[in-house]
């Protein structure tokens, strides 16, 4: 599909004022692109020095907001970013209080009966942040305190982790990565379990990353999407199409490094973006 089909398209949806275009008309007729952002999940969504959203999924809708706008009823759009809370995150899409949710959030199937999912701008899954004079392993664990963010797909892949290996824990629920780090360098916390992409920004931008490693077990599977009111497909699509034509540009490996520093996210990362990056 050209560019100008890909246009045409565009224009056809926004005028079009049907149900399935509820999105673009609602964004149309504000003229306001909100934006939902976290504020504690650097690096992915997070507020900066300054009080300004940043990271690499704000990035990634800075990017597509621009694209956006080169639609005309879509040129005098203005971004606004609204920050959410973890547990209010898919309640304020469902709202129509923000138009698109990006962070850290995992696409699953259970969460898509009452939201929808672009397709995926990251990869990753669940690993332990332990210290280097800690358990070798995840079993070494056992009867210890494991620390987690509540409130996310990582909290209950712990839970089921411990199930399925009948293993005794305390899981000790956190509400910031930041704490967890803490927690886990003054030895309160004998781990912390979370997104392997999100611990080994952690580990590397501590002052005490020496005394830090990450396991080598992955223990689930994480396709982080932006997230989408359900029943829009014609906004899913626009989405989906503009985040293609963005993966094929040779500037999301800066946007990647630029995001994550010295982090090593390995060759998964690569793989994802060509197998998710749909043909016009």
């Amino acid at each position: 599909m050209r560019a100008i089909t890909v246009i045409s398209f565009l224009l056809l949806v926004i005028t079009a004022g049907s149900a399935a275009a509820q999105t673009l008309d609602r964004v149309r007729d504000s003229g306001v692109f909100k934006i939902g952002y976290r504020t504690d999940a650097m690096p992915f969504s997070f507020r900066d020095a300054d009080g300004m959203p940043a990271g690499y999924s704000v990035e990634l809708c800075r990017i597509l907001a621009e694209k956006m706008r080169t639609i005309p009823q879509l040129a005098n759009t203005r971004v606004e970013y609204v920050p959410i809370a973890t547990e209010d995150r898919f309640k304020a899409i469902q709202e129509a209080r923000i138009d698109i949710l990006r962070g850290a959030t995992t696409a699953t199937l259970s969460r898509r009966q009452f939201v929808d999912f672009s397709i995926p701008i990251f990869v990753t899954g669940a690993s332990v942040l332990m210290r280097v004079d800690g358990p070798n392993s995840f079993a070494g664990l056992e009867g210890r305190k494991i620390g987690v963010r509540k409130a996310t797909t990582t909290e209950q892949a712990l839970r089921n982790t411990l199930a399925d290996m009948a293993m005794p824990a305390e899981v000790v629920t956190v509400d910031s990565h930041d704490d967890a780090l803490r927690q886990v360098e003054n030895g309160e916390l004998a781990a912390y379990f979370g997104d392997r992409a999100i611990l080994a920004f952690m580990m590397a931008r501590s002052p005490r990353a020496a005394e830090l490693r990450l396991a080598n077990e992955w223990f689930t599977y994480e396709p982080y999407a932006l997230v989408l009111q359900r029943g829009d497909s014609d906004f899913r699509l626009i989405v989906d199409m503009l985040l293609s034509r963005i993966y094929r540009d040779q500037a999301m490996g800066a946007l990647l490094r630029a995001s994550f520093g010295k982090a090593q996210l390995g060759d998964l990362i690569k793989a994802m973006f060509l197998i998710v990056t749909l043909p016009e």
